[in-house]
Formats: C-alpha cells, sequence, structure tokens
C-alpha cells in the first residue's frame, strides 16, 4: 500500500507540476508587452499562499513529504508570477493593490497562521489545525470555475471554459483525492474529492454545450468578458 502511494503521489506531483506551469503563455506575453494588462494579480496571490500552507502541513505532518516538495515548487512558480506583476503592472494604483493583496494575505495571514500553530498548538493538533486551513482555502479556490460554469449555461458557450484547464482539474482532484484516501488523509482528501466533482461537473457541460451554438448573451459575455486564469491546489 505504501508502494502504490507514493506512485499515486508522484503522478499527483507530476499533475500539479502541468497546472502551477499552466500560466507560462500569459505571463511570456507579460514580458514581450512589458505590461500586465487586463490580467489580475489576486489568482497568483491566492495559489501562493495555498501553495505555502500546503508545504507547512507537509513539512508538520509526518509522511507527507510529497504533499510539501509539489507545493515547495509551486512557492518558486508562484513567486515568479508575482514578482512580474510588481515588475509590469501598468499603473502605481494596480500594483499598489497588488502589494496590499499580497502583505495582508502571503505576509500577514501566513505568518499569523505559522505563529499561532507554532506557539500555541503541539502534536496532532497542530496539524489538524494547519489542515482545516488548507482544505477550506482549497475548498474555495477549487469552487472558483463556478461562475465560469454559470456563463457556460446561460450563454451556451464553453468560451469561459477551457477543455484542458477543466481536464486538469479533474485529473488534480481525482489522483490526490486516491492519495488521500490510500494515506488516509482527510484535510487532503474532501477538497479534492470535491475538486474532483467539480472538474467532473466541467466536463459534463463541455459536453453538452461544446457544439451548441451560443445565444445573444454569450456575444455580449465574448465582448465584456475578461481573462480569467487557473488556481492551482494539491
Amino acid at each position: 500500500m505504501k508502494d502504490l502511494s507514493f506512485y499515486v503521489g508522484v503522478i499527483g506531483n507530476i499533475i500539479s507540476v502541468l497546472m502551477f506551469l499552466a500560466p507560462v503563455r500569459t505571463f511570456w506575453r507579460i514580458i514581450k508587452h512589458r505590461s500586465t494588462e487586463e490580467f489580475q494579480s489576486l489568482p497568483y496571490i491566492c495559489t501562493l499562499l495555498n501553495s505555502s500552507l500546503w508545504t507547512y502541513y507537509g513539512i508538520t505532518r509526518p509522511g507527507s513529504y510529497l504533499v510539501a516538495t509539489v507545493n515547495g515548487f509551486g512557492i518558486l512558480v508562484e513567486a515568479v508570477y508575482v514578482t512580474l506583476f510588481f515588475i509590469y503592472a501598468p499603473t502605481k494604483a494596480m500594483r499598489a493593490e497588488t502589494a496590499i493583496i499580497f502583505g495582508i494575505l502571503d505576509v500577514g495571514f501566513l505568518g499569523a497562521a505559522i505563529a499561532a500553530t507554532r506557539l500555541a498548538l503541539e502534536g496532532e493538533a497542530r496539524i489538524d489545525a494547519i489542515g482545516v486551513m488548507c482544505a477550506g482555502l482549497n475548498i474555495i479556490m477549487y469552487a472558483s470555475p463556478l461562475s465560469a460554469m454559470k456563463t457556460v449555461v446561460t450563454t451556451k458557450s464553453v468560451e469561459f471554459m477551457p477543455f484542458m484547464l477543466s481536464f486538469f482539474f479533474f485529473l488534480n482532484g481525482g489522483i490526490w483525492a486516491f492519495y488521500a484516501l490510500l494515506v488516509r488523509d482527510i484535510f487532503l482528501g474532501v477538497p479534492n474529492g470535491t475538486g474532483f466533482l467539480l472538474g467532473t461537473a466541467q466536463l459534463v457541460l463541455y459536453a453538452i454545450y461544446s457544439n451548441a451554438k451560443p445565444s445573444k448573451n454569450a456575444v455580449n459575455s465574448m465582448e465584456e468578458g475578461t481573462q480569467h486564469e487557473p488556481l492551482i491546489m494539491s
């Protein structure tokens, strides 16, 4: 069973790494244009927080080094993405907004979470507290595509729900939920099980509406829509 969980965890690491690297094309465009344009920094700041908490969880919980390694990689990647927002934000106001959100979430909240769990808790209580924070944030992040799913239903268009992103959400949630089942980790299992179900729902919607003719609302949404990037979790 330990060998199986190890191999499943390695596969989960590979899938998560691919998801962390998914926005590379977006940031290559930002570097070329020397502007973040209409892209938002919040998803990357939140993913940086998510990766940091899961790395802390993986280091704290015995035997969870596979969770720590992939999210440690995620910290490095997301830190680069956030740095590029500081460098290429088109206005001082957008740069200041990024700095404020980064300070609140990735410095203030993360620092407080680590300090509180290190100073006030020990053993299983510490692991449980970190796990609850990680799971809660993961569920919120997995639920982020719900607005895109609503758009698909109302417009009968999959324009704003790319197939590959939905497919990797499905794979990532499924493989980590299976890993969590093998190692009996409820904090890893609940959010990724939720992600697996939501990923499945997205694929079902894609199958239903991929060949449907867009409604008039779809045309308006395509004209007014903003660009979204994936939120990554493991």
